[in-house]
């Protein structure tokens, strides 16, 4: 008992530090090579050591989550060949939301692969327009991106099907209008787990919550956000940035014991409950003026 509290305890402050590195936005993170590895079932983890792309392989071909920046593109292949799949079966692409942290690699995946490009309607002519619309300053600004064709408009709760893989869909948005948060259910050594992939409820420097002409239902939205991923059965906590679900900590205790470490509900529900706090802190502090 003693040592299993240690272990809670030691994990806990590795989840709160990676969450800090997130939260801290260390861009050096975002191109940096992580090891691909087996989260659950057929759900790999792809990305860089902060940038979460996710492939989820069928015997139909294969789906990726988040193209990431157009540099990624290069580590995301070498990542799923690691692995033992084929970079070119990845049959349908998806992404967390429309910030070029998640969406600038999407036009050269489309390219290499053939994939469809699948994005939330709300996310989808930003995507196709590449971002804001004003002149592309460069790769800095995460609001500009190379414009992707959208293949197909998603609406809240669609469910995207390939081969045995279903992932249903959640807007989430305030992050962005189309900012999605993916669940899909996975069988690992003969159990169901919901894996949930928080899109993101941050709210990033400069966010206008009150009086935003450009985006009025921001706050509200969300305020959205935060009922729906509470209400989310989760298992499997992960997220658009690894940092959100202390994917570095987790990934060193892999092989270490018989538990999976990437299931954390409570650890979910305490990122959760932190960001609304940071959103209505940050709400309370713009209505107040200041």
């Amino acid at each position: 008992m003693i040592n299993q509290l240690r272990s809670h305890i030691l994990f806990s402050i590795l989840l709160l530090l990676g969450c800090n590195l997130a939260f801290a936005q260390d861009t050096s993170s975002w191109t940096e090579p992580f090891p691909p590895h087996k989260i659950a079932g057929n759900l790999y983890y792809v990305g860089s050591r902060d940038l979460a792309s996710y492939l989820i392989t069928t015997p139909e071909g294969h789906v990726l989550i988040n193209s990431s920046l157009e540099e990624s593109v290069p580590l995301i292949r070498e990542s799923v060949e690691k692995l033992g799949f084929k970079f070119t079966d990845i049959r349908i692409l998806l992404i967390s939301h429309a910030h070029s942290d998640h969406c600038a690699g999407s036009a050269e995946i489309v390219k290499q692969t053939g994939a469809k490009y699948w994005v939330m309607e709300q996310d989808a002519d930003a995507v196709q327009n590449g971002g804001a619309k004003k002149p592309r300053i460069g790769k800095g600004d995460y609001t500009q991106f190379p414009p992707a064709k959208v293949d197909r408009r998603l609406k809240d709760g669609e469910e995207v099907k390939l081969g045995d893989a279903v992932l249903v869909a959640h807007l989430t948005p305030g992050h962005t209008p189309g900012c999605t948060t993916w669940t899909m259910q996975v069988t690992d050594n003969g159990k169901a787990l919901n894996a949930v992939i928080i899109g993101s409820p941050n709210v990033n420097p400069g966010y206008v919550l009150v009086g935003n002409k450009n985006y009025p239902g921001i706050a509200t939205d969300y305020e959205k956000t935060f009922r729906v991923l509470k209400a989310l059965p989760v298992d499997l906590f992960l997220g658009a940035h690894g940092g959100y679900y202390g994917m570095e900590a987790k990934h060193a205790l892999l092989g270490k014991g018989d538990a999976n470490p990437f299931i954390d509900p409570a650890g979910y529900m305490r990122y959760v409950e932190d960001r609304e706090s940071a959103f209505q802190k940050e709400w309370e502090k713009q209505k107040a003026g200041k």
